[in-house]
């Protein structure tokens, strides 16, 4: 079978139960580019089945064994990258470049760091007169979002093939033809059958399915925090662990001695970037009241420069278009200061939505509080750096942020901050570096050693 027309189970492309369908969409000319199948619940059960059947022997594999699979992987997904990059443009919106530099070339830079960790991590550790062995958790229920669909599907799939585990990855219903395009590679690097398996279908669905199998022994979620307090309820019946990386309303902190100008630019350029459309992006700008107009104006600007169809790309669905539209509206009822952009769609086709800014944004303000997931910024002002840490923090969410400043006043602020991390004057993504939130932005961590660790539990034996 044709990979769109089945679910990968057990090594091999397999007809779903269900002959119901899913169609997906391009949000750019909101043309259906094509269809995958609607996984039931039945179709779960079979893939669990096979991922519970291929554990004892993937377990006991040597990291060796694992690390040359997982290169075999990173490899597969290099040769696909032009089709992985076209995919995500087709089916997120995502510009071209975007889709390369991003949504293709970071997800196999991370596959490379697991392939070299899978060979060179210690698995036993000796304390005094015990062992300490770290085993594979078993099998994983992986449920990735449609925001990164490559990026977060790689986040999960490779530290936990790494750490021994076999898996099961139900992808987003509005993104799912980038996941068949990732189990084509999986096939082909030669993994034992049963260790990967997709089923397309369905939040409520496949989704609840996998996360509330009796079999499955964890749970890795990416999405919004209300999904994550359902999978964490599900979860917790079981007492079964779970990794959620959940929602944001991170913080731009442009302290009095930062440089204004490039701390508003990039500013900008964080938010806009993905259409708005990324969990940790810095959603609200904390500027000196003395510096506030000036930076107002300077965030117009360089809002300015993105474009809609050009620069920067649709949203992934009606669904979100209308509501990040109604949160602008909000905004504009609850008093901010449109100073860009506004509800009125940019462009007559396509789900787009208008790069937006508002000033005059008080803390109290839903636009200053929810998660929006689109390329909405508020602008608050503060007296002081107390007020400035108290407006950080004055969220449920905890997932990222920015300091500009001196760079030890910088730190000394950002250590302060309930969040789980912080770019200081702009630093680089490190994507061996712990991704993670407080607060009600998640539980646990992905990427590097500390990603490899949510796959992995621990036996001590004493001598």
């Amino acid at each position: 079978m044709k990979a769109h027309d089945a679910l990968y189970i057990g090594g091999e492309w397999r007809p779903a139960v269900s002959t119901e369908s899913i169609a997906v969409l391009n949000p750019a000319d909101e043309q259906v580019i094509g269809h995958v199948p609607a996984g039931t619940a039945e179709d779960v059960d079979a893939a669990v089945r096979a991922a519970r059947a291929a554990l004892p022997g993937w377990a006991a594999t040597r990291p060796a064994e694992r690390a040359a699979l997982l290169g075999a992987l990173r490899d597969g997904l290099r040769e696909r990258a032009e089709d992985i990059a076209a995919t995500v443009t087709a089916e997120l919106g995502a510009p071209a470049k975007l889709a390369s530099a991003v949504h293709t070339e970071l997800p196999i830079a991370v596959a490379a760091s697991y392939a070299e960790l899978a060979a060179t991590h210690s698995f036993v550790e000796e304390i005094g007169n015990s062992v300490v062995y770290a085993e594979p958790v078993g099998v994983v229920g992986a449920i990735t979002p449609w925001n990164y669909p490559l990026h977060q599907i790689v986040a999960k799939v490779a530290p936990a093939l790494a750490a021994g585990c076999t898996l099961v990855l139900k992808p987003a219903e509005d993104t799912p033809l980038t996941a068949q395009l990732f189990a084509e590679a999986v096939d082909a690097a030669g993994f034992p059958a049963g260790v990967f398996n997709l089923v397309t279908g369905l939040g409520p669905v496949a989704g609840q399915a996998l996360a509330e199998h009796a079999d499955v022994d964890l749970v890795s979620f990416t999405g919004s925090t209300a999904v994550g307090r359902r999978i964490g309820a599900l979860a917790g019946g079981a007492v079964k662990r779970v990794a959620l990386e959940l929602g944001g309303k991170s913080a731009n902190v442009i302290l009095p001695s930062a440089d204004l100008a490039k701390a508003v630019s990039v500013g900008i350029a964080n938010v806009m970037s993905n259409s708005g459309q990324t969990c940790s992006a810095w959603t609200r700008m904390l500027v000196p009241a003395e510096r506030y107009e000036e930076a107002v104006e300077l965030a117009a600007e360089a809002v300015a420069k993105y474009v809609p169809g050009e620069r920067i790309g649709p949203l992934v669905s009606a669904v979100q278009q209308a509501r990040v539209r109604g949160y602008i509206e909000q905004g504009i009822a609850e008093g901010a200061r449109l100073v860009a952009g506004g509800p009125e769609a940019p462009l007559e086709t396509g789900y787009y939505v208008a790069p937006t800014v508002f000033a005059d944004v008080t803390p109290e303000m839903t636009i200053a509080q929810e998660e929006i997931f689109g390329p909405v910024v508020s602008i608050l002002r503060y007296e002081g750096e107390e007020e400035a840490l108290a407006l950080a923090n004055g969220t449920v969410y905890g997932l990222g942020g920015a300091v500009w400043g001196e760079r030890n006043e910088a730190v000394a602020f950002a250590r302060r901050m309930d969040t789980g991390q912080v770019d200081i004057n702009g630093g680089r993504f490190n994507p061996l570096a712990p991704f993670g939130g407080y607060k009600q932005s998640g539980v646990g961590r992905e990427l590097g050693t500390h990603g490899l660790a949510e796959y992995l539990q621990t036996k001590s034996l004493q001598f």
